[in-house]
């Protein structure tokens, strides 16, 4: 497949890593240089500097025979136009824009804007995947990281391993005989940074941060196995009230247990903005570093503090302040990803990477075949891709424990009709099953494979 990404900021850069990966024919157009010049040399693709809008940069990217693009620049009106010139000059049949202005989305959303006058397939908007990464972390405030499959039926938990862990040193093997019930299982372990799929002699150390793949009526159990509380987030102070902060207070103000939510933003024109789109919550101009203001915020009385300004330092920072008033559950937004070594020592309890719910959501839609879900894990070591079982593919009538799976690659799920089932070995797939498969970064293509899909366009 060949696809133009314009745009190569952190997101157009971790796209394009994936589908040059995958060995599609990439092109990156950005008009910045230097940009252009890092995917090129750390990527396989091809690079254009220019405005990706302008049609003559777009020719010169390919586009009389591009299948896709993916508009992903900072500016809205950038991408806009440039989905309008890829169909009206040149015919592109799938375009996918990223916009944040609440205004397009609203307009979009509402279908104000025809696909015939702003061809655009796909909208993805950063701020609400965000916001809804960030209610999954309250929903599962014990987890580092979570992500909901197979229609809300599973949930992949991100969990650190502490003293208060009982089956510390136990290989995961012994744990379906210990929990016979409980349909769980752990796909990945990251241990002294690396990432990886366990075998199941392997077991849990303290300190490690594991990846485990649950049926959602068993979330909370599987927390208390793993020596974790659950509790319900009713107090939550919100600092930043961009367009994020924004978002996820209207997510909490929309939740159907009421949620006592107050916002802390440092601009007072941002501030006053927030107060006006927000009905209950109260909003705060200052600083969210100030102690004072955290404690007029009632931060010690909080259930959980989400720090999600657009700076990842204020952002850590803020929830370390929190923590030591005492707000038992602190949540940051990270973009940089070589700071989230930093959280365990900092004492923050979980983090919201806009780059992968992004990316994730962009993959999610380019996809072809029978893909329904595609989730980024770390800084896109892993994914999790929830995928339905064709005829055709080499899964169909197997057993678990007779398919070649790289070592790389775990089955966390599989759906038959309404039920989830933990996967065993004497499990058979069939025709229309949907599996959940952790696959390491270098193994998703033989995943892909066994699915029979192959990132193309529909």
């Amino acid at each position: 497949m060949k696809v133009i990404i314009c745009g190569a900021g952190q997101v157009g850069w971790q796209i394009a890593r994936h589908l040059s990966s995958e060995h599609n024919d990439v092109t990156v157009v950005d008009n910045n240089p230097d940009l252009v010049r890092r995917a090129t040399d750390s990527l396989d693709v091809q690079g254009i500097a220019g405005f990706a809008s302008y049609p003559d940069v777009l020719e010169r990217a390919g586009a009389k025979d591009a299948d896709m693009l993916i508009a992903a620049t900072y500016s809205d009106e950038v991408n806009m136009v440039t989905c309008q010139v890829a169909h009206s000059v040149f015919g592109i049949q799938r375009k996918i824009a990223r916009l944040r202005a609440q205004s397009y989305l609203t307009a979009i959303y509402s279908d104000l804007y025809r696909r015939d006058h702003l061809p655009i397939d796909v909208v993805i908007s950063p701020e609400r995947e965000v916001a809804a990464a960030a209610m999954q972390r309250l929903s599962a405030p014990a987890a580092f990281d979570t992500e909901t499959f197979m229609g809300g039926k599973a949930q992949l938990l991100g969990v650190t391993i502490e003293e208060t862990c009982p089956i510390v040193n136990t290989p995961l093997r012994q744990l379906t005989d210990l929990f016979s019930t409980l349909r769980a299982i752990v796909v990945g372990i990251r241990r002294d940074g690396s990432l990886f799929a366990p075998e199941p002699d392997d077991q849990l150390f303290i300190g490690d941060n594991c990846y485990v793949f649950a049926h959602a009526d068993d979330v909370n159990r599987t927390m208390e196995v793993f020596g974790k509380t659950q509790k319900t987030q009713d107090r939550v102070v919100i600092v930043g009230g961009g367009n994020v902060g924004l978002e996820v207070a209207r997510a909490l103000e929309n939740r159907k247990t009421r949620t006592r939510a107050k916002v802390i933003e440092r601009n007072r024109a941002q501030a006053e903005r927030a107060a006006e789109a927000l009905e209950r919550t109260i909003v705060l101009n200052g600083d969210g570093l100030d102690a004072a203001l955290l404690k007029e915020a009632g931060i010690e009385r909080a259930d959980a503090m989400l720090a999600v300004t657009d700076d990842d330092k204020t952002n850590l920072l803020s929830a370390v302040r929190a923590k030591a008033e005492g707000c038992p559950l602190a949540i940051a937004l990270i973009n940089d990803p070589t700071l989230v070594p930093l959280m365990e020592p900092l004492g923050i309890d979980a983090y919201i990477n806009p780059r992968a719910t992004t990316v994730s959501s962009i993959l999610r839609h380019i996809r072809h075949g029978r893909v329904r879900q595609v989730y980024s894990i770390g800084d896109a070591e892993a994914e999790v891709i929830e995928a339905e079982v064709l005829s055709t593919s080499p899964l169909a009538g197997q057993r678990l424990r007779d398919i070649d799976f790289p070592e790389g690659v775990l089955v966390g799920a599989v759906r038959k009709g309404d039920e989830v089932l933990r996967p065993s070995g004497a499990l058979r797939i069939e025709e229309g099953d949907v599996v959940a498969i952790f696959a390491m970064a270098a193994d998703v293509p033989e995943v892909e494979r066994l699915l029979q899909v192959s990132i193309d366009f529909f």
